[in-house]
């Protein structure tokens, strides 16, 4: 039984086909449309969500299931019954569960019980389906992932730590601009170095996007991190991805953006509508993606 909780759920084989059969799926909205006939996966959210919600609902249906929706508030888990005794019962009923989650241990508890196959929509550690469409939209710009470098500026978040995971796969270069006080995991840089892929941390965005090819962001606070927003505001205010940043990046770089976008904090309007097209084609790819992932778990890749 396959699981995708990190993107070390798969290996780097199983990485590259996915990246691949993606984009085959960019171009044929209904490349495998028996895969999942008379099978029902349930979308199961703590989260407030609109790329993954949607992208899922669609792949799964233009594979042939069925999807069903289900909010933790409304299920006995609100009161009290344990994510164990949950998965066990849905295991029952359903086909696949995909949880995007508060807490990266809840997928890790489902998972161990291998009992039905469990797909991560987001914790708050990882994010492995973005990363995917990430490295997918990268590759479709022509670029060679093995030759790529990657800088993020912002927090090193759920999204950044699964394109860690991703690049030591594809073999592309990682660096970080923050601000002090805002550190990689431990176990994330630790790996990372072990692997001889060890992440570059600047303190100095311009610094960071001088020699990059993808300069990339997110929200500054995620969710769950509302209390402390407006600290983080003043943290990050030399971060925003702006005109004057992108002036000391290559000519052929490339800005993007997983969405949803908090215009002129982390990426100035200027620049978000300049690379609009890359940045909505990441969220497009989601569900090409997704769709090449479920065919990794379901066995059609």
């Amino acid at each position: 039984m396959r699981h995708l909780i990190t993107l070390l759920s798969i290996n780097t084989d199983n990485f590259n086909a996915i990246i691949e059969r993606s984009i085959e799926h960019s171009k044929n909205r209904f490349l495998n449309p028996t895969l999942l006939k008379d099978k029902v996966i349930a979308l199961l959210f703590e989260k407030a969500s609109t790329r993954t919600r949607i992208s899922f609902s669609v792949a799964i249906r233009e594979l042939g299931g069925s999807d069903l929706e289900l909010q933790s508030s409304s299920l006995q888990l609100s009161r009290g019954e344990t994510i164990e005794d949950t998965t066990q019962v849905l295991a029952r009923y359903l086909h696949g569960i995909m949880l995007r989650t508060y807490s990266h241990r809840n997928l890790e508890l489902m998972a161990d019980l291998n009992q039905i196959p469990i797909i991560n929509g987001l914790s708050d550690r990882h994010h492995p389906c973005q990363a995917l469409a990430d490295f997918m939209t990268i590759r479709q710009t022509g670029r060679d992932l093995r030759k790529t470098k990657i800088t993020f500026i912002g927090d090193p978040n759920n999204v950044f730590n699964s394109l860690a995971l991703g690049s030591l796969h594809s073999g592309s270069s990682l660096a970080l601009a923050c601000p002090e006080g805002y550190n990689v995991r431990p176990g994330i840089s630790e790996l990372m170095r072990k692997k001889n892929q060890p992440i570059q941390v600047y303190r100095d965005p311009v610094d960071a996007v001088k020699n990059a090819d993808v300069v990339y962001t997110d929200v500054w606070s995620s969710m769950g991190q509302e209390q402390n927003a407006e600290k983080r505001k003043a943290d990050f205010k030399k971060y925003t991805i702006s005109e004057q940043i992108m002036k000391h990046a290559p000519a052929d770089a490339i800005v993007m953006h997983c969405l949803p976008a908090h215009r002129d904090e982390e990426i100035s309007t200027g620049i978000m509508e300049k690379y609009s097209d890359i940045i909505f084609q990441q969220a497009e790819n989601r569900l090409h993606a997704q769709k090449a992932a479920l065919e990794w778990i379901y066995g059609g890749i």
